[in-house]
């Protein structure tokens, strides 16, 4: 037994010695020091063994599992530390390499664009505000002077979540929830996405709008134009020019459109400014008093004037983007040329 036992020791020694990796050598730790395995066996068969021989067998058997564990520790951090300088060594970085440069986001050119607008907005005095793009029928319409069955409504395909409740169509449904809220005068500016039915080239269910309305007491037109020459002139450059047209907004009496120079051609006429050297940005008017009136604001005694360009459209004609479909893609290669 003595003999088997130092025979089982020796052949075991061999085979840790010639592990190359830790699959093997736990393969022959099951060989020999598992339930089955040749030490264990032994073990097992103890009372074959004389009765005066057992205590000697016995530690001798203990001594080869010691030995045999040991050996096997041994190995398996030999075998630990050889993997991981291998794997460093694969993942060596020469320093002395040059770069292969960092890549870096940037912020989204509608983002940039609606941050520079509010900015120039907040250097104005006025206050930034946000509100639910779900809304009722009543914000998002009758009280702005739109009531049910207004051919108005035939201009917007709007989204119906009822009958009384809707994606809101336009930032507008802030005046009111503002007028309701606020105390003359204020200056209120409401950015933010809106939702219509319309799908082209040059138009999106989901696109953004900014709002800005001011209620105070003598406020008209000629403000109004005062304040968007200033604004225009901070978003495009001194050197914009600004052509008013009149346009209908139901919330609005006299309502205007807002051409300038067109950011595409620099106002010499391409196919998006159809020759005229103009692009629309601002959708502009004098409140109507009747909106007024209907958010309990004397009209008597205070007026107002609102104004707001389609955010995307503007980010269209400044980056020269044919598509409006591409400001809502995440195409990298779109977004690597806005950067």
């Amino acid at each position: 037994m003595k003999e088997k036992l130092e025979q089982i020791l020796k052949d075991a020694q061999c085979e840790i010695e010639k592990c190359d990796d830790v699959k093997t050598l736990d393969e022959v730790r099951v060989k020999f020091l598992g339930k089955q395995g040749e030490l264990t066996s032994i073990l097992r068969n103890m009372k074959e063994v004389p009765p005066e021989e057992r205590k000697t067998v016995g530690m001798l058997a203990n001594g080869v599992r010691e030995k045999l564990e040991d050996a096997i520790s041994k190995k398996s951090e030999k075998l630990e530390e050889e993997t991981l300088l291998k794997a460093m060594e694969k993942e060596k970085i020469d320093i002395t390499m040059p770069s292969k440069g960092v890549k870096r986001g940037a912020l989204h050119p509608l983002t940039r664009f609606n941050n520079k607008f509010m900015d120039i907005c907040v250097e104005m005095g006025f206050t930034v505000i946000q509100g639910p793009e779900i809304d009722t029928d009543y914000y998002n319409f009758e009280a702005l002077n739109v009531p049910k069955n207004h051919p108005a409504r035939d201009m917007q395909d709007s989204l119906y979540i009822t009958d009384n409740i809707l994606l809101r169509t336009q930032t507008s449904n802030m005046q009111v929830h503002a007028m309701e809220e606020l105390k003359p005068p204020f200056k209120i500016v409401c950015p933010g996405r809106v939702y219509r039915n319309d799908d082209d080239s040059s138009h999106s269910p989901i696109f953004n709008q900014f709002e800005a309305l001011v209620v105070d007491e003598n406020v008209g037109l000629k403000d109004l134009m005062k304040m968007i020459d200033v604004i225009l002139k901070k978003l495009f450059g001194e050197n914009v020019k600004m052509r008013v047209r009149p346009a209908y907004f139901p919330f609005t009496e006299p309502s205007i459109e807002i051409d300038a120079t067109c950011q595409m051609c620099q106002g010499k006429g391409c196919s998006l400014c159809k020759g005229t050297g103009f692009s629309e940005v601002f959708g502009a008017g004098v409140v109507n008093p009747k909106v007024l009136e209907m958010s309990g604001i004397d009209s008597k005694k205070y007026s107002g004037f609102a104004f707001g360009p389609g955010i995307d459209r503007s980010v269209m004609v400044t980056n020269k983007i044919p598509n409006i479909k591409y400001l809502f893609r995440n195409d990298m290669r779109f977004l690597k040329q806005m950067r």
